[in-house]
């Protein structure tokens, strides 16, 4: 597909990612490292081993959920919560060093998961060298965006004097209209792949002018041909994004809103308008799925447990390319605030081993299991295009339907309490009635 802006041809989807099922880590929270340290506070402990070490039990665990893929959160050195970047080429001295992403990749390998990275290229943190020596009037000016080159509110006394990642002062915002930060971008996003990574999640993405994107991605696919590229769009023309910047695909807000929203308000009927919009997007790209991420509140708090079983049913019986944020398999719960730290508590500390976990998440565990092995039994669910069978406010029922006419029925009622069935041919149903809360 050839994007009409640009004129640059979106190669087609890896074929790996048809079966992929992501499971996504904030390794920094989930490794406990300290997300602001004070000044002169200890990175890391003396003679322990690297925080990334501790997510080697955890992927035998990922495995056994179901998911061939590890979607790991930031993990570029930084100052504090991991988006504010002082280098993209060295890991987190929180985190371990080269070594430590080696002992992992090679662990992801060993057991089939693929390896997806944050890749924050929109803006960088003040105490990034290059910013620093830019702002002392270095030749990395260019990099940035200073005093009348800064955009909208940065503009003028009133600001900084450069422009910010959404009007935040601690990222300064990249200048991507400069050659320097695209070879920046290529050197980066072909450093981590060179070392194992898989997959590039591309923060903040929408931020960023697709023809950017269209600039980098050839140059790097030129050396990794199979790598897939998600690109983090909360809002907007979701397709034409695609098409434009040559991404493989974007995240599908809009679904995850409609999901908690009809749930939470027992209203299908909001769902199955956006499941006909998720139909569309399908016929241009497979969208990015998920009940659960960083950077929202717990799917169990959002709607309570019992309901975000039924999330889950929907993550895995419709087209796209699902990622189960880590925890909400247990039913963790977590609220996100607008505050200093306001994340903190969707992005805790796992404990040493899985075999720690409290007993209570078991029962949302096994439903996970079964509707990934219902997912990996049937791979055309990638691409199912999702046909609605009955509708009333707390019942929805649908086909999903397979481009070779295979298909599966899924009923969902949130009265007199939350429950849902999903029946394939030839196979037992698997019936779902979560505890009561």
């Amino acid at each position: 597909m050839t994007s009409e802006s640009t004129g640059i041809s979106r190669p087609a989807t890896p074929a790996w990612i048809d079966h992929a099922i992501w499971w996504q880590v904030y390794p920094l929270g989930a490794t406990g490292a300290p997300i602001r340290p004070e000044p002169g506070e200890p990175l890391t402990e003396p003679g322990a081993p690297a925080r990334l070490d501790r997510l080697e039990p955890w992927l035998d665990y990922a495995v056994e959920l179901g998911a061939n893929g590890l979607s790991l959160g930031p993990i570029f050195a930084s100052s504090t919560h991991g988006y504010d970047t002082t280098d993209h080429l060295r890991v987190d001295p929180r985190l371990g060093d080269d070594a430590a992403f080696d002992r992992l990749a090679e662990g992801c390998r060993a057991r089939g998961l693929a390896l997806m990275l944050d890749g924050v290229l929109g803006h960088v943190g003040t105490e990034h060298p290059l910013f620093q020596s830019a702002r002392a009037g270095g030749e990395e000016r260019s990099l940035f965006r200073f005093d009348d080159a800064a955009d909208g509110e940065d503009r003028g006394q009133a600001g900084p004097g450069y422009a910010t990642f959404e009007g935040h002062e601690a990222l300064p915002a990249l200048n991507h209209g400069s050659t320097e930060v695209r070879d920046l971008a290529v050197r980066v996003l072909n450093h981590w792949l060179d070392r194992g990574a898989n997959a590039w999640r591309l923060d903040a993405a929408y931020g960023i002018d697709p023809a950017f994107w269209a600039s980098v991605l050839p140059a790097v696919r030129e050396h990794h041909p199979d790598a897939w590229f998600m690109g983090e769009v909360i809002h907007g023309d979701y397709a034409g994004f695609v098409e434009a910047s040559t991404v493989d695909t974007v995240t599908q807000y809009e679904l995850w809103k409609a999901t908690w929203s009809s749930l939470a308000d027992v209203n299908f009927y909001e769902l199955d308008w956006c499941l006909k919009r998720h139909n569309e997007l399908l016929d241009r790209f497979i969208p990015a799925t998920f009940v659960g991420n960083h950077d929202v509140t717990r799917i169990a708090s959002k709607v309570g447990a019992a309901k975000a079983a039924l999330a889950v049913v929907l993550l895995m019986t419709v087209g796209g390319v699902p990622s189960v944020y880590y925890g909400d398999e247990q039913a963790f719960r977590g609220m996100k605030t607008e505050t200093l730290g306001g994340d903190d508590e969707v992005r805790p500390a796992l404990p040493a081993a899985p075999s720690e976990l409290a007993p209570q998440g078991a029962w949302m565990l096994r439903l996970h299991q079964d509707l990934i092995g219902l997912r990996r039994r049937h791979p055309w669910l990638v691409r199912a295009r999702t046909e609605v069978t009955e509708l009333d406010n707390p019942r929805l029922a649908y086909d999903a339907v397979g481009e070779q006419g295979q298909r599966l029925h899924v009923s969902l009622t949130l009265d007199p309490a939350p429950r849902a069935e999903v029946r394939a041919p030839g196979e037992a149903p698997i019936i779902v009635e979560p505890p009561a809360e």
